[in-house]
């Protein structure tokens, strides 16, 4: 399947997010700016959905452009695969006072499983290449984007200075990094 076939794309825009980024100065001045496209449905096995997700390489501002982010209200799973580019994904447990997060460097061919009762947000951390995701998840997922709006934000940003605590939160422990899977499980029954 060629990505850049794909057609009719949601978007995400930075009216959608204005709320959630980092450099302040530049949401205010940069116009509704198109930052992310999501390919949803694409193809399905029973319960489970196929999507792909493209980020373009852009800076917002200070900081390096990323997903709104949310939590998986039922506590369903979720697996991602980089197609293209490198991410950072950042995983946070916990509302106001988080009790865990760490952050999943990954490239082209490495996977990511979202667990139960995390928030999570997918960073293309390279201002030059686009990323490039797809992802294998319960239909009936209910994402909760309400969270990660109220605060701000993720519990950190990664920005040109790196990564930076949200001072909207209660208590956000230090960030730590765990390895990526080698490539995608190939059952996937844990997801339904």
């Amino acid at each position: 399947m060629e990505i850049e076939n794909l057609q009719n794309p949601d978007i995400r825009r930075l009216s959608d997010m204005k709320d959630i980024v980092f450099d302040k100065d530049w949401a205010e001045s940069a116009g509704d700016k198109e930052l992310y496209y999501m390919y949803r449905g694409i193809k399905s096995e029973g319960d489970l959905r196929y999507d792909i997700t493209v980020i373009p390489a852009l800076l917002m501002g200070k900081e390096f452009v990323k997903t709104k982010g949310h939590y998986h209200l039922n506590g369903s799973q979720e697996v991602y695969s980089v197609l293209e580019g490198r991410a950072f994904f950042l995983f946070q447990k916990g509302e106001d006072e988080i009790e865990d997060v760490y952050a999943v460097p990954a490239s082209k061919g490495e996977s990511v499983i979202i667990p139960s009762g995390y928030g999570h947000i997918t960073i293309n951390p390279d201002a030059e290449a686009a990323l490039k995701l797809s992802n294998w998840i319960n239909k009936n997922s209910i994402a909760d984007y309400g969270p990660i709006e109220d605060k701000k934000g993720a519990c950190y940003f990664y920005t040109t200075a790196g990564w930076i605590k949200n001072d909207n939160y209660k208590s956000v422990p230090e960030l730590r990094f765990e390895q990526p899977l080698s490539r995608e499980p190939e059952d996937l029954r844990f997801l339904k």
